[in-house]
C-alpha cells in the first residue's frame, strides 16, 4: 500500500460527504423562528445557498416599524459564491477519493475549515448589522434596544420569540466539517504508523 493512499472508508465516507454537499446547495441551510401572541401559528425563514424563503416579506413589514432593514436576497453577494463554494468542496471530496490522496484531503480539510469559520464569521456580522443597524426615524423607538436575532439558539425580543439554528443543508455543512477533520487526523495517524513500519525495514 503506498503511504499516500486512503484507507476504504476514508474514500466511501468522501464520496458520501460529495454527495452530501451537492445536497446542500438545494435545500433550506439555516431556519429562523418567530413566536408572538398576534402571531401563535409562528412565522418561519428559511437561508438557502442562493436565496431566502419562508414569510420574510411578513417579516420585512414587521420590522419596518421597529426601523430594522428589509430582507432581498438580491442585496447579499455570499448568495452569489455559496452555491460555487458548496460545488468545488464536493468536487474535491470526490477528487480526494477517486486520486486516493491523502494530501488532497488535508488540503480540502484546512480550506473547508477556514471557509466555515468565515461562513459563521460572515453570518455573525450580519445579524449584528441587522439588528444594530436601525432607522433613526423609525415609528417604534426603544432607547437601547437592539434586534440582533440569535447566531444559534433562542432570544426573547420584545414581545418575540425567536430561535435560530441550522436547517438540513446547515446540518449537512457541520458534519461534513467534523468528519473532514476525524479522517484527516485518523489518515495522519495511519500514514505515520506506514512510515515507522517502512522505515524498520
Amino acid at each position: 500500500m503506498k503511504t499516500n493512499s486512503l484507507h476504504q472508508w476514508s474514500k466511501i465516507l468522501l464520496m458520501l460527504l460529495g454527495v452530501g454537499l451537492v445536497v446542500a446547495i438545494f435545500v433550506p441551510i439555516w431556519s429562523i423562528y418567530l413566536n408572538a401572541p398576534q402571531y401563535p401559528e409562528g412565522l418561519a425563514m428559511f437561508i438557502h445557498s442562493n436565496k431566502v424563503s419562508g414569510e420574510y416579506e411578513i417579516i420585512n413589514g414587521l420590522n419596518h416599524y421597529i426601523g430594522m432593514k428589509e430582507i432581498h436576497a438580491d442585496e447579499f453577494w455570499e448568495f452569489k459564491i455559496l452555491p460555487y463554494a458548496l460545488g468545488i468542496f464536493a468536487a474535491l471530496s470526490f477528487l480526494a477519493a477517486f486520486l486516493n490522496s491523502r494530501k488532497v484531503l488535508y488540503i480540502l480539510t484546512g480550506i473547508y475549515l477556514l471557509f466555515g469559520i468565515g461562513f459563521v464569521v460572515d453570518f455573525y456580522r450580519w445579524l449584528y448589522d441587522y439588528g444594530h443597524n436601525l432607522n433613526p426615524q423609525a415609528a417604534i423607538i426603544v432607547p437601547g434596544m437592539t434586534y440582533q436575532p440569535p447566531l444559534i439558539g433562542y432570544k426573547q425580543l420584545l414581545n418575540f420569540e425567536v430561535w435560530s439554528y441550522p436547517n438540513i443543508g446547515g446540518s449537512i455543512m457541520l458534519v461534513a466539517g467534523v468528519i473532514f477533520i476525524i479522517l484527516a487526523f485518523m489518515e495522519n495517524r495511519i500514514a505515520k504508523k506506514q512510515l515507522k513500519k517502512v522505515s524498520t525495514i
